[in-house]
């Protein structure tokens, strides 16, 4: 990440986001490979919760879950600590894809402890907000790009929350819980969509870290997905 003024600290121009063309090529690369790991995801949880067989197969299958969730971690962790593999072609899209088989099949067993109305009002939903607020990042004159050691305070705050959540079930806050992380995470997506999209904006991410910059719009969209989920079906319980 680098500051997204046209000079670096000691004055020298920097040209990686003051080329339009360059700037221009690399969000599009990145919504390109945003939308084929939304197209895997959506594909693999709507087989997931309209294929009963496939339904059935993973509620008596439990060893594959923890296989999947240990694949995630280790993908997620390579992805976001060691540049070298973000950045390393074609390692990069292998991490990528395995990490997003992954999280999709993760997701896939959570969906299927909800009704299918459910599921699909839940992306219906999801659709709407992120594209909301992708419109909302790329015209707005505020700058959310400052704002990361706020979020940061603020993330740590919700886990702290959902841990003690866990020892306070009950639908409220549940309800509580699940929105206050659906905030949160819309406000994530808006300032990961303005650390890519550079120009005007204090900080952005080098158009190198376009593998990193759609692993943080995705988490950010799925999270928001599981958290408006969690709404629908604590709100029709």
């Amino acid at each position: 990440m680098y500051q997204g003024d046209n000079f670096d600290v000691e004055g020298t121009k920097s040209f990686s986001f003051d080329d339009q063309s360059i700037r221009r090529g690399f969000i599009r690369k990145v919504y390109s490979i945003l939308m084929t790991q939304l197209l895997i995801t959506f594909g693999i949880i709507t087989v997931f919760i309209y294929v009963t067989a496939v339904k059935d197969w993973v509620h008596h299958t439990s060893w594959i879950f923890w296989v999947a969730l240990a694949v995630l971690l280790v993908t997620m962790i390579c992805m976001a600590c060691c540049e070298s593999v973000r950045r390393q072609t074609p390692l990069n899209f292998i991490f990528l894809f395995l990490f997003t088989l992954a999280e999709s099949f993760l997701l896939g067993v959570t969906a299927t402890y909800y009704g299918s109305t459910e599921v699909m009002m839940a992306v219906g939903i999801t659709a709407a907000v992120c594209l909301a607020l992708t419109l909302f990042a790329f015209q707005t004159k505020w700058d959310f790009t400052m704002c990361g050691g706020v979020l940061l305070v603020a993330i740590v705050v919700f886990l702290i929350f959902g841990i003690v959540a866990i020892f306070i079930p009950g639908k409220v806050i549940t309800l509580v819980y699940s929105s206050l992380g659906a905030l949160l995470f819309s406000v994530y997506l808006v300032y990961d969509t303005q650390l890519m999209m550079g120009g005007n904006h204090k900080y952005a991410i080098s158009p190198e870290e376009y593998i990193f910059a759609a692993l943080n719009l995705y988490l950010d969209i799925i999270n928001i997905f599981m958290y408006i989920l969690a709404i629908i079906g604590a709100a029709r319980s």
